[in-house]
């Protein structure tokens, strides 16, 4: 297709043209007739489709929010002709990402790089890539695609947060893994000694049975719950940024209790989100899951209690939150007997990173911590943890 320039040149021949022959100037009528054989050589030279082969990488395929992340193609000339005059266009997201491609010798490769954007979280849909050919005027261009589309999922950000200590449920027949944390509740089993073990945990018969210095290995064998209530209602926050940061504050506190492979119960106003039982890769689920949430336009966050009163096992509950509207937050009053801890983060402009007991409810004393960034998520999180 014809560029701004081309449609120009054409219009301007055709009128030079038709005015030069008409009024009997030669000049005018050269010119037009200039100006119409350059677009028609435009078209031409814009006409072959080059024969390429693309293959595209995205590394790395998961990157949290802000977060470096790039696209990596490799052009391949599969024709018998040298290629000039290429430009690619990739599309990611709402973005066409412009890259300039060198001249291609038959069977040269060349590989492009570029970055991709990361401010928003989210699965971004990259591809296909489309490559733009034009004449050195740059009165014409073919644009032809190539390849296939791929997905860049952009997580929230996250802080290392310690687990916040609650009443415990106890496995009768102990952990079932090494990945429980050390403690010193219930023998686990035997190992050999590591430079830096307690010598009172010597086992001095397995010792000298085997003739390697073992140790007894003490671990805390219960899985404490954290139910995390994330408010994803519009009208609770007073920016989009706000909104970023509670899931970020979310995915921090999921994530590390997923990482002590505790069971977390994710929840919104819309319902469940995700409910992991303390294996695998929890925490990447969690965090993947939480990659797509979006604000909704619901009125009321009460919904997302329920059915807490019925859960059991106690643990902790998190209700991430604005300093906006705080219609629905009342519910917090009716289940939070039924946890053995209950914590408010609120998330705002408004927010002074200290931790002060307000009420949230009608007969709820509940705990609120004030967050504008995560590093005072993390100064207050240690603090509400040692209270």
């Amino acid at each position: 297709m014809l560029s701004a320039t081309g449609w120009g040149t054409l219009a301007g021949g055709a009128v030079l043209t038709a005015v030069g022959y008409a009024l009997g100037y030669g000049e005018a009528a050269a010119l037009g007739v200039t100006c119409l054989l350059a677009v028609a050589v435009a078209v031409l030279w814009a006409l072959p489709a080059p024969v390429l082969g693309a293959e595209r990488r995205i590394a790395p395929g998961r990157v949290s929010r802000g977060d470096p992340a790039e696209g990596v193609v490799t052009l391949t000339n599969t024709g018998g002709r040298t290629r000039r005059g290429l430009r690619a266009v990739e599309r990611c997201g709402e973005l066409d990402i412009p890259v300039d491609v060198p001249a291609l010798r038959p069977g040269a490769a060349h590989e492009l790089r570029y970055a991709l954007p990361t401010a928003r979280r989210g699965r971004v849909p990259v591809g296909p890539l489309r490559l733009e050919r034009t004449d050195p005027f740059g009165l014409a261009r073919r644009m032809r695609p190539y390849g296939t589309s791929d997905t860049l999922l952009v997580r929230p950000r996250i802080c290392p947060l310690p687990v916040l200590p609650s009443g415990q449920a106890h496995h009768v027949e102990g952990p079932a893994s090494d990945a429980a944390d050390d403690g010193s509740l219930t023998f686990h089993a035997l190992r050999e000694y590591v430079l830096g073990d307690d010598l009172r945990r010597v086992h001095w018969r397995s010792t000298a049975r085997t003739g390697t210095l073992m140790v007894r290995q003490m671990v805390d064998v219960s899985l404490p719950h954290t139910t995390i209530v994330l408010d994803t209602r519009r009208r609770a926050y007073a920016t989009e940024d706000d909104f970023e940061l509670a899931v970020d504050c979310a995915a921090s506190v999921a994530y590390a209790a997923a990482r002590s492979h505790f069971p977390v119960h994710l929840a919104g106003e819309a319902g469940p989100l995700l409910h992991t039982d303390g294996s695998g890769s929890d925490g990447e689920a969690l965090l993947d899951a939480l990659a797509v949430v979006r604000r909704s336009d619901l009125t009321s966050v009460a919904a997302a209690f329920d059915g807490l009163e019925s859960r059991r096992g106690g643990g902790t509950l998190v209700v991430v939150t604005g300093t906006g509207d705080p219609r629905g937050l009342g519910a917090v009053g009716r289940v939070r007997h039924h946890f053995d801890r209950v914590s408010m983060l609120r998330v705002g402009a408004d927010a002074t990173g200290t931790v002060t007991r307000e009420v949230a409810g009608p007969g709820s004393d509940v705990p609120q911590t004030r967050v504008m960034s995560l590093e005072e998520l993390l100064a207050g999180w240690r603090r509400e943890a040692v209270r």
